[in-house]
């Protein structure tokens, strides 16, 4: 048994949730936010069997989009001593996602 821990954009995690239910793979969803963007995501805990580990994978990248977005860093962040020229919004990617998978020494269910 894997434990896999799937960290996705809020914008992506209904649908993740419903392509979970569709696939018959049960999942818990917990709120989080991400430290770079401030931005808000959704922590997927998702108990599964060894033989079917490619498939949640697999889930998961279909659904979850990388984006391009634009944002202005604030002051003090990534600038010069010659001053704030790179405080200009800059392009970054968000999204996608970040996926762990991890063995499981024992499980229970009550």
């Amino acid at each position: 048994m894997k434990l896999v821990i799937a960290i996705v954009q809020d914008k992506d995690s209904d649908q993740l949730s419903n392509q979970f239910i569709e696939h018959d793979v049960r999942a818990t969803k917990l709120a989080s936010s991400g430290s770079f963007l401030r931005s808000g995501n959704s922590t997927f805990l998702i108990g599964i069997d060894d033989q079917r580990v490619d498939e949640v994978l697999e889930i998961i990248k279909h659904v979850s989009k990388k984006r391009r977005k634009f944002i202005t860093p604030p002051v003090g962040v990534d600038t010069h001593v010659e001053g704030l020229h790179n405080n200009y919004p800059r392009q970054v990617n968000i999204g996608g996602a970040t996926v762990f998978v991890l063995d499981v020494a024992q499980f229970e269910q009550y």
